[in-house]
């Protein structure tokens, strides 16, 4: 990188300055800070496994400052989690968010229950299709959408069999079996 300073010229590598009239100079450089790679959705993978998903709704979810820093960090699980509706208001329990490490004003609960933002005719109308078929309410990710607030995939689904759970192993390694002879040809 070149630049000019009242007729002088400084010429800029990694670690010396070099001045238009032969002399060089030793500068030191900032070291890199480490940058924290931020997690663009969290998994439920035992939802497909264990339910069969019949309907998905995105939610927004009601979090403290903290906890969304944990969540964009991945501290988060939504394993074994999944979702009630009480007095008209749907909740996720379950849900594992790590207390975040900076945080020294407050300690939450990393299972506390947390409510998810829908209308209100949504809520109805999953009440109605939870009630009528004796199905579930399951969260198979969280994830940041485009303005950076954190959004729950719900999905209403119906728990699979064992038999089911059977089926849907050996139709993976069946896939897996096509695959590997497409991969030969």
């Amino acid at each position: 990188m070149l630049t000019s300073n009242k007729r002088r010229y400084y010429v800029i590598t990694s670690n010396t300055v070099r001045i238009g009239n032969g002399k060089s100079l030793k500068v030191k450089v900032a070291k890199k800070q480490h940058v924290q790679q931020y997690v663009q959705a969290i998994q439920n993978r035992k939802a497909r496994f264990e339910f069969e998903i019949l309907d998905t709704i995105v939610a927004g979810i009601q979090l403290f400052g903290s906890e969304v820093k944990s969540v964009r960090l991945g501290k988060a699980s939504l394993s074994d989690s999944f979702a009630i509706i009480h007095h008209n208001e749907v909740w996720l329990e379950n849900m594992q968010i790590t207390p975040y490490e900076h945080n020294h004003i407050e300690m939450l609960e990393p299972k506390r229950s947390r409510k998810l933002l829908l209308h209100k005719d949504e809520i109805r109308k999953i009440l109605t299709k939870i009630n009528e078929k004796g199905l579930t309410l399951v969260p198979l990710k969280a994830f940041f959408n485009s303005k950076g607030l954190l959004k729950i995939d719900l999905a209403i689904a119906k728990g699979k069999k064992l038999y089911d759970k059977r089926e849907t192993i050996k139709n993976r390694e069946n896939q897996r079996q096509m695959e590997q002879i497409k991969k030969q040809y």
